[in-house]
């Protein structure tokens, strides 16, 4: 600072009369007006108000090494000198690696006394520096302290922004600053040895603080790297990131691999943000990627970004808000492969799950319609269909479980029922009211004599009609997303798999009938129990399992004499579901499962 002129009448103080001869010898005579004082700085005999600044240059981590009361209260005593010295309008400059415990402590004391607080990150892991974790200064504004409870002013300012950033509380910054301490660490690691296990993260909106990339590190063993495969970066468009291929460890594995790069680093766009098309991402990314290359990258290498289709896709938000059991929740339009559109129901506590999904087509003009006149003015390429495709079903599962219903017999029609179709989908629990607005609103569902829908808790409603009328269902299905995210089951809820809730299941279905249930669980020994309590109530259990996913279809009849010939059921099996792929086809989702149960019959 002296050398270069920014300051000359500069003040060192320190409590080591050895280390006051050293840099007096060392200064002497070439900055004169710099001086050494041998000092306490927990008791300074500076009078007060008498300096514009206070450089502390790692004197606080020095001190602040416990939270044990006598040194909380030797720090106490050091800000307070910092303080009494310091005029109104001064400041107070930390240099410090920004400890968790030590950041806490000087924000804490210094905003409850109404200065104004901001951190900077001022060196951080792609800098040729001795540390791998990053440098901070604290800087805290010296204000004359207003009595009552004036609102405190907490900022952090990352190294890539110009723009301090504010934020609510102490434990917000404190927070702020450890996320920037483990992505160094992290960049550190990366930067050394390729990585065993997928690495994610997230980049926030500089005005926000919510997230606006998810990042995905992935290292391919099998790629040989070479000067032109190092490294690259694949933007996934907006919708897909649901996808297999993007949305899981395997899939991105396998993406990272067919385009035989050594590190790939997928991107995922968030839905509350804004983007300038792919040119700007690259712009808004390209710095920042570059602290995830993999060792060996050689110097000024282009770094290749990719992604499908050449652009960013098409997102459309059509209606968001807030159920009471589901929480928040959003209907978007999405783009996907070619000139496909899907709408797509999203639990934003799990927003990564498609909670449901339908195809959307281009509305057509019914017979005798007329057709639009030419110089009406024509949609945009870019805006979604509206009609709802009724012959698609989004999930391998649900094909799976439709399926199954080969296992039933050809169930005799009751009175005013459609021959064949006997009581399969008569009726349909539902707990969350909101959902079936969702539904009628935005998926196309309507009820009617085939299809009623009781809004209900499904365990009370199976109770209630185990105890009124057993014994009266061929089919009965269980799509239940469980709430509980601490459990290793998310399908359905253990309450459903409890053996006097089955066995009140059991009551309700027909001795021919079938009761069919989609089961994701990933704790193993919690996936055998809930298995062993199936078989204890019902005699026939087959297990269908689903490739690429954890979901399995559970089929349970309640009498061995419903027993068939495997070879058979399975050939239905796939007959049946090769049905419900064709093109065309009027099945639906979830609304005319009844046709269904015919074309089973028909096969």
């Amino acid at each position: 600072m002296y050398d270069v002129g920014m300051c000359e009448d500069i003040v060192n103080i320190d409590i080591s009369d050895a280390v006051i001869r050293q840099m007096q010898e060392r200064s002497g005579s070439k900055r004169p007006k710099m001086s050494y004082l041998l000092m306490d700085m927990l008791q300074m005999d500076f009078p007060d108000a008498h300096f514009q600044v206070v450089l502390d240059k790692g004197t606080l981590d020095a001190i602040l090494t416990d939270e044990e009361e006598a040194t909380l209260a030797k720090v106490d005593k050091m800000f307070a000198e910092i303080s009494r010295v310091l005029q109104v309008g001064g400041r107070y400059l930390c240099i410090s690696l920004a400890q968790a415990h030590v950041l806490k402590k000087a924000v804490e004391y210094f905003s409850q006394e109404g200065w104004v607080v901001r951190v900077h990150q001022v060196a951080g892991s792609g800098d040729k520096q001795q540390f791998v974790l990053p440098v901070f200064i604290y800087v805290m504004t010296k204000f004359r302290k207003i009595p009552g409870s004036a609102p405190q002013i907490l900022e952090i300012c990352p190294e890539e922004q110009d723009k301090p950033m504010r934020v609510e509380s102490a434990e917000r910054l404190v927070a702020a600053v450890k996320d920037r301490q483990h992505y160094a660490l992290l960049c550190s690691q990366l930067s050394k040895t390729p990585c065993r296990e997928q690495v994610s993260l997230d980049l926030c909106n500089k005005e926000s603080g919510r997230p606006r990339y998810t990042l995905h590190v992935v290292d391919s063993p099998s790629v040989k790297p070479s000067r032109d495969n190092h490294f690259a970066i694949f933007i996934i468009p907006q919708g897909r990131e649901t996808e297999w291929l993007f949305g899981t460890e395997e899939g991105r594995r396998q993406l990272a691999a067919s385009a035989g790069f050594g590190r790939l680093v997928t991107v995922a766009l968030h839905r509350e943000q804004h983007y300038e098309g792919m040119a700007g991402i690259q712009a808004e990314l390209s710095g920042k990627v570059m602290e995830l290359a993999p060792p060996g990258l050689p110097a000024r290498q282009q770094v290749p970004f990719l992604s499908v289709g050449g652009d960013i896709g098409v997102r459309t938000v059509r209606h968001c808000n807030t159920s009471p059991l589901s929480g928040d929740y959003v209907v978007e339009d999405v783009k996907g492969d070619g000139t496909c559109y899907f709408r797509r129901l999203i639990f934003l506590r799990n927003r990564n799950v498609v909670q449901s999904e339908v195809r959307l087509l281009a509305s057509t003009p019914l017979p005798g319609q007329k057709k639009r006149r030419k110089d009406k003015k024509k949609p945009s390429s870019a805006e979604p269909p509206a009609a709802i495709d009724k012959s698609y079903l989004c999930c391998e599962h649900h094909k799976a479980m439709v399926a199954g219903l080969c296992l039933l017999g050809d169930p005799n029609p009751l009175p005013g029922d459609k021959a064949g179709s006997g009581r399969l989908c008569r009726g349909k629990a539902c707990i969350d009211a909101s959902m079936l607005e969702v539904a009628t609103r935005w998926f196309g569902f309507s009820q009617g004599d085939r299809m009623r829908v009781h809004i209900s808790d499904g365990l009370d409603y199976v109770a209630k009609l185990a105890a009124e009328a057993p014994a009266q269902y061929d089919a009965i299905m269980f799509d239940v997303d469980s709430k509980d995210l601490t459990v290793g089951m998310s399908c359905p809820p253990p309450a459903f798999v409890e053996k006097p809730f089955l066995q009140k299941v059991k009551t309700i279905l027909k001795p021919e009938g079938v009761f069919v249930l989609n089961l994701v669980c990933r704790d193993a020994q919690l996936k055998e129990s809930v298995l062993a309590t199936l078989r204890e109530v019902f005699p026939l259990l087959y297990v269908r399992h689903i490739e690429g996913e954890v979901n399995e279809i559970l089929f349970c009849q309640p009498s061995p004499k419903g027993r068939r010939d495997p070879t058979e059921l399975g050939a239905r099996a796939r007959v049946l579901e090769g049905v419900l792929r064709e093109p065309g086809r009027p099945w639906d989702n979830s609304y005319v499962l009844a046709d269904m149960l015919q074309a089973v019959k028909i096969l």
